[in-house]
């Protein structure tokens, strides 16, 4: 039975006593007094102890206060013995375990709760979308190639005519950029202990054949120096790929001086601070000048735009994680929103920063969960490498995507 606990209607002295009655007259022990009762203690219910987990638990921590709700266990860690959480989580988990570091209150805790298995995937499903954007890109690069034979026979300029040659070339430049970006994620969270998928490739009927490509992270990310490493590592390595793209493109692209081009309708590809520089400091191409984006080229656009929207600070974006190792969960959230509204407000230059924009946002009530391990410091490496990724996200800053000419 639960004991009762009863409070003095006079003297408001509380004391537990062996009944759950509703009144106990002339029973209180300090004034003699009637008490009422105003709540039940309930005996603690013993749980077995996993020894095995309290033990390894002891090699890495100095335990305190411990709490218990459903499979949580919660602790209060009084001395972090092993600084290594990636370590500590790896050990935890051949027991069936998780772990999370968090602040709570001014306090340390830790939380450990059983491990959840990774659900196997079907192979045939990443295999048949790369097939699909094969295609689709393929279909895409024709089309561009079309488009770009007809302006040079147009203006009677040299370059490349095979159709089919350009094509294979504007696909297999955007699968590299794209298989290279997620790749380098894939790498990173295998370093790391933390399980993913091979990419997915995302095929689309628009003017590039692709929405994209993504990996699907199946594990928690263990640290804030991780969830750095992951954001950081697509985005550094497709740049890497899609500025000889780029170059090799510009290289093929023809120009004209903007004087003996046909005013006509056309879709103009926004420029990124990077790709100015090279035009204008590499190529040398006179102000006064056009310059007709080689289907390859195009890839390179794509390269440099994709890393832009990757980077963007925001929810589970490339950026948003690293943003969110800084930001705490708050501020971070903060800022999405932030972010999510300011592009909506941004689609008077560009439509397309108003599908962004509500994206964001609904990715935002989602939330970011940040790294299991919130309380180990970054290190100055990861701060250098968030540094090198500002740089990235300046450079290719594309604020009008798209536009139309004429």
């Amino acid at each position: 039975m639960a004991r009762g606990i009863y409070e003095c209607v006079k003297c408001g002295h509380r004391e537990v006593k062996e009944s759950n009655a509703a009144l106990l007259e002339n029973s209180c022990s300090e004034c003699g007094s009637d008490m009422v009762l105003v709540g039940f203690e309930i005996e603690p219910v013993e749980e077995p102890i996993n020894e095995p987990l309290m033990e390894k638990l002891g090699e890495f921590y100095s335990l305190g206060e411990m709490q218990t709700k459903g499979d949580v266990m919660a602790f209060e860690v009084l001395e972090i013995k092993e600084t290594n959480f990636e370590r500590v989580l790896k050990e935890l988990e051949k027991l069936g375990y998780w772990a999370a570091l968090k602040k709570r209150e001014g306090k340390v805790v830790l939380f450990v709760f059983p491990a959840q298995p990774a659900k196997e995937e079907n192979p045939f499903i990443g295999i048949g979308l790369f097939i699909a954007t094969l295609l689709s890109t393929l279909f895409a690069g024709y089309w561009l190639s079309t488009s770009y034979i007809a302006f040079l026979e147009q203006y009677n300029l040299p370059g490349i005519r095979n159709v089919y040659l350009n094509a294979i070339a504007f696909s297999v430049s955007v699968l590299a950029i794209l298989g290279t970006h997620e790749m380098g994620h894939k790498i990173a969270a295998t370093l790391h202990g933390v399980k993913s998928t091979f990419p997915y490739f995302i095929p689309f009927p628009n003017i590039l054949g692709t929405l994209g490509a993504v990996i699907r992270v199946k594990s928690p990310i263990p640290t804030r120096n991780a969830a750095i490493d992951l954001g950081a590592s697509g985005p550094i390595a497709g740049f890497v790929v899609a500025i000889p793209v780029l170059l090799i493109g510009l290289k093929l692209s023809p120009m004209l001086p903007i004087s003996a081009v046909a005013e006509e309708g056309g879709i103009a590809f926004g420029q990124s601070l990077i790709m100015l520089i090279l035009e204008k400091y590499l190529f040398r191409i006179p102000e006064d000048y056009v310059i007709y984006l080689h289907p390859v080229a195009i890839a390179g656009w794509v390269g440099i735009l994709v890393t832009f929207l990757n980077l963007i600070p925001a929810a589970q974006l490339d950026g948003g994680h690293i943003a969110r190792a800084f930001l705490g969960e708050k501020l971070h959230s903060i800022l999405t929103f932030g972010l999510g509204l300011a592009m909506i407000g941004m689609s008077v230059f560009w439509a397309g920063w108003l599908l962004w924009g509500f994206v964001i946002l609904l990715m935002g009530r989602i939330g970011n969960p940040g790294a299991l391990d919130e309380v180990s410091p970054i290190s100055p490496k990861r701060i250098a490498l968030a540094l090198i990724v500002l740089l990235i996200f300046i450079l290719s800053a594309t604020p009008v995507p798209i536009s139309v000419v004429g």
